[in-house]
């Protein structure tokens, strides 16, 4: 009642201002002429959006879907609290009664519901959404079932074309024919400032139009994966938006609403579209073969940051840093090593907005092409030739991962040397002992963090006791006084600034940049 009471006080105001200013323009001896309402609003704007959505609303759909989930058994209870442990035993122990109900009764299942939003892209019943959007509980798995429903509430059950985790794009199939339907169009062209009208399913309502303008560009607002340069909107997008379009006023897709940022679940003027650059090549090479072939170079990389710049002595923001290269790998058999900087791939310069994975993964595999590097303070051209990307599985196999857990009591060791003048921190050599501690490889060669003092910047960019450092200015770091000569070399040469190379348990390896602390003069005797 507050908003209704609100715009009628809005609009009463604005009436007696209204009715004012004639007066005041009547009050004159002359007549006045009436004031004549323009076609369009300044700068072309449409005065109306009417036409426009008219025509696009037929090809905006709701994704309706539904999967088998697992009631929990026992609801209200604490998970992992005591009360649940005796329930569960108590199970177990009627079980063992009566073997006919052994492991307890058969599991509760009910269907869970969820709504989207999507487009229709071909007369013949092609429609884009999110993966997201038809995806069960956890995203590995695609939901039981799926049913369109057009604006005319004509509803369809969909067929699952192909979906992609990594863009959050699927691909349905529904059998109809003659259906209306929108294009993509060249979101490389939208600017800062353009009008954009999202259409979609927020909150179950059924198609809503609002309209907006672009905001940002090249968002990178999640993993930094390849697909993470998102278009940035002020039109309102709520829960249920995914999966729908971002129009230009030609009525061509530019983007597919997919993220907002929200406190509370409602609009706040942040919501982010996959652009149409990303999102069609994936959608043609769904539709193609129900999956998605990418580039692949075998490498993990980090953006350049002030700090890794700094220890580099190179200008921020250009190139990604190489933290490690796949054995046997594309970038491997080239010749990249860990610790390049890579500038360029293919003449197009890795940047903030531009970076190695969305460049690789959308380079034709086989495809051979230039990288320019920069390694040991010389640019050099090396060529790669670009090969397919593995599955998320197997990637997730190849890089492992785990928990760091503590490192021996390396104080108490006789060898720890303190660097506590320049990183702020205490080495100790990595023993055998440490290193079955912190489930390290006998690859891994370096030195074993003892001890940071919590008032240094190495503190502060997160290093901690039980990380491995591997090298300080690429220059390896097998022995406590390895390091030390590699901090003093670092202010001979006026440093500010040293890049380690660190691994925190079986985790991959990383850059970090860590300034050094301030040198003071030895005391006088």
């Amino acid at each position: 009642m507050r908003i209704v009471y609100a715009l009628t006080a809005g609009a009463l105001i604005a009436g007696s201002a209204a009715t004012l200013a004639l007066a005041q323009a009547g009050s004159g001896s002359a007549p006045q002429a009436a004031v004549q309402m323009a076609s369009t609003a300044p700068g072309g704007a449409p005065q109306s959006f009417a036409d426009l959505t008219a025509k696009l609303l037929p090809a905006v759909v709701n994704v309706s879907t539904t999967q088998k989930v697992e009631v929990n058994r026992f609801a209200g209870i604490t998970p992992g609290s005591p009360l649940e442990e005796l329930f569960r035993k108590f199970q177990e122990q009627q079980g063992e009664r009566n073997p006919g109900q052994r492991g307890g009764p058969p599991p509760v299942t009910r269907d869970a519901t969820s709504l989207g939003s999507g487009f229709i892209i071909s007369a013949d019943g092609y429609v884009v959404t999110n993966n997201h959007v038809v995806s069960g509980r956890g995203g590995d798995t695609p939901v039981d079932t799926i049913t369109v429903i057009l604006s005319d509430r004509r509803e369809y059950k969909a067929k699952l074309i192909g979906r992609d985790t990594l863009a959050d794009l699927a691909l349905l199939k529904i059998d109809a024919t003659d259906l209306p339907y929108v294009a993509f169009g060249d979101s490389s062209k939208v600017r800062v400032g353009d009008w954009a009208i999202a259409i979609g399913n927020p909150f179950g309502l059924g198609g809503t139009v609002t309209a907006g303008i672009v905001s940002a560009l090249h968002r990178n607002i999640q993993s930094g994966s390849a697909y993470d340069r998102y278009i940035q909107t002020d039109a309102s997008i709520n829960q249920g938006n995914s999966g729908g379009p971002l129009f230009d006023l030609n009525g061509n897709v530019v983007g597919i609403n997919t993220v907002i940022f929200t406190p509370s679940g409602g609009n706040i003027g942040l919501g982010f579209s996959i652009p149409a650059e990303v999102a069609k090549p994936v959608i043609d090479q769904l539709r193609a073969s129900g999956k998605v072939r990418r580039g692949y170079l075998g490498v993990s990389i980090q953006p350049l940051s002030d700090n890794i710049a700094a220890g580099l002595g190179l200008p921020k923001d250009k190139g990604e840093i190489v933290a490690n290269v796949e054995a046997g790998g594309p970038a491997s058999r080239a010749g990249v090593k860990q610790g390049d900087v890579i500038l360029k791939v293919a003449d197009k310069e890795v940047a903030f907005d531009n970076t190695l994975q969305f460049i690789v993964s959308n380079t034709p595999i086989g495809t051979t092409v230039p990288i320019e590097i920069v390694r040991g303070g010389k640019k050099m051209i090396i060529r790669a030739t670009v090969g397919e990307r593995p599955s998320d599985q197997v990637l997730a196999a190849r890089l492992g991962g785990g928990s760091t857990e503590e490192a021996a009591d390396a104080d108490d060791k006789p060898d720890v040397q303190s660097l506590e003048a320049g990183l702020g921190m205490k080495l100790s050599p990595l023993t055998p002992q440490i290193r079955s501690e912190l489930r390290l490889s006998e690859s891994v060669q370096g030195v074993v963090i003892a001890s940071v003092n919590p008032s240094s910047d190495a503190a502060a960019q997160g290093m901690q006791r039980g990380d491995v450092i591997l090298s300080i200015n690429q220059v390896p770091t097998s022995t406590p006084t390895a390091a030390a000569r590699a901090i003093s070399d670092a202010r001979k040469a006026g440093r500010s600034t040293v890049l380690l190379l660190f691994q925190r348990g079986p985790n991959p390896p990383g850059f970090i940049g860590v300034k050094l602390a301030a040198e003071t003069a030895p005391a006088k005797k």
